[in-house]
């Protein structure tokens, strides 16, 4: 009887110490988890600081229209006080140049450019650019995640919206 109580104690003991080890690896799993979003948060941060980043897009949702999953690598390209947009567009064109234009795709200087980051560390952009074609205004909000969307309202189209993710900084 007696060697039966140890046998019941050791057994009590390993599962006690069991939970204590799967609770302490959680918690250790739950902090490496907070360090690696909070140190995500900050490269966007950063990315987005010093103006120079790249969004690669992968969906498009045309005003009044459904979500088009983008196979073709497009992307919008911050370089400071100048874009490069890439994009495809979808939509109803009011005026349209001499042979339909070039869709979204340009290279121009930008004007008034504002920035600024809420609470949960999403950056809020705006700035105007002018093509040969149109004048747009862009309005684009980057997650803490790195995910993005980019509004694009254009003087003589309809508005489309982009979605993507902060392409990574490129190691030099």
């Amino acid at each position: 009887m007696c060697y039966l109580f140890k046998v019941m104690k050791n057994v009590r003991l390993f599962w006690l110490l069991g939970i204590v080890l799967l609770l302490a690896g959680q918690s250790l799993y739950a902090q490496s988890k907070k360090e690696k979003r909070e140190q995500k948060a900050n490269e966007v941060k950063e990315l987005i600081d010093s103006k120079r980043f790249t969004i690669d897009v992968n969906r498009a949702i045309p005003m009044g229209g459904r979500s088009l999953n983008l196979t073709s690598p497009y992307s919008l390209e911050m370089r400071g006080d100048s874009v490069i947009s890439y994009l495809p567009y979808f939509g109803r064109a009011y005026s349209a140049p001499y042979g339909g234009g070039d869709r979204l795709r340009f290279e121009e200087s930008i004007t008034d450019y504002q920035c600024s980051f809420n609470k949960k560390g999403t950056a809020q952009i705006q700035f105007r650019t002018r093509s040969d074609d149109d004048t747009f205004a862009f309005s684009v909000q980057v997650f803490s995640n790195g995910s993005a969307t980019i509004n694009v309202t254009p003087v003589n189209k309809q508005n489309i919206t982009f979605y993507g993710e902060l392409a990574p900084k490129k190691k030099e």
